[in-house]
């Protein structure tokens, strides 16, 4: 979910700030008073999957809380090219000074929302659940895991303080996974659980040994990872499974066929590109 405004409202008026700076050059000398309304309308210029008109409302709000934005569709839901995607009626000073920051969050949130979905609809059909990683843009991370979730992956951690995951650089600094697994255990709070990092069968046993809560399956072949995901339900089946490593739509649905739990992939952030969307302004009243 969107984290609450009192969170993101200081994020939102520096976008603003960075866009607007002294003063909007253009738009101030055409409507110095405010009394001077208009109305809007966003198009969908291409289809895909909306995401982020809330944080677009927002954006409006904090100019002019007189703005009203209306979506036509909910965030999820697929567009269609020349699609009407929301009204906005207001003050236009406030319009147009806000188009360009509302615009560009919701166009690179429906970008990523629409790649994260035909992500996961590769694997609609299986157990296996798409999450998304740590490689965000700086700054928008909250963001761009609200579009990933809106898109039907799943969550997983925010940062490096709501979950343990034991990389490969952690295992060799650690001096190998049992060493990485006491020392971290022994400082930890409950209820964190413990993800381990494996490149190998070798690993996995190891991880399997130290009782890793999640072992992931870190750039594995299809026979391997097979090999892996039997290895592990037959000790524990308990044990939660994710496999990583340059996943693409034509490789990821042969991943979750293997067996496991989860499957984690960056590129739906990293290689999304933004769904075009216009604003035009329909009559001033």
């Amino acid at each position: 979910m969107l984290p609450p405004w009192i969170a993101l409202d200081p994020i939102l008026r520096g976008w603003l700030l960075e866009d607007i700076g002294r003063g909007d050059r253009t738009t101030a000398p055409l409507f110095q008073s405010q009394a001077l309304a208009g109305k809007a309308k966003w198009v969908a210029k291409e289809s895909g999957v909306i995401a982020g008109q809330a944080i677009a409302a927002r954006v409006f709000k904090l100019l002019n809380e007189k703005v009203g934005f209306h979506a036509k569709v909910a965030d999820g839901e697929a567009v269609e090219q020349g699609q009407l995607t929301a009204l906005l009626e207001g003050p236009l000073d406030a319009l147009l000074t806000g188009e360009r920051v509302a615009l560009n969050l919701t166009m690179r949130l429906s970008g990523i929302a629409t790649l994260t979905h035909k992500y996961v609809e590769q694997i609609a059909d299986l157990q296996a659940k798409l999450v998304d990683t740590r490689k965000t843009t700086p700054g928008l991370r909250a963001l761009e895991k609200y579009a990933t979730h809106v898109g039907g992956a799943v969550n997983h951690r925010m940062g490096l303080d709501d979950g343990v995951m034991i990389k490969d650089n952690h295992i060799a600094a650690a001096g190998g996974i049992g060493r990485a697994i006491a020392g971290i255990r022994a400082a930890m709070p409950y209820p964190l659980t413990i993800e381990v990092e494996t490149e190998s069968l070798e690993q996995v046993r190891e991880a399997l040994q130290h009782q890793a809560d999640i072992i992931m399956l870190d750039n594995m072949s299809l026979v391997i990872m097979k090999q892996a995901v039997a290895l592990i339900r037959g000790t524990n089946d308990r044990i939660k499974i994710e496999a990583s490593g340059n996943i693409t739509l034509e490789t990821i649905r042969s991943v979750a066929e293997t067996g496991v739990d989860y499957i984690s992939s960056s590129a739906p952030v990293t290689r999304s590109t933004w769904l075009d969307l216009s604003m035009r302004l329909t009559n001033t009243v």
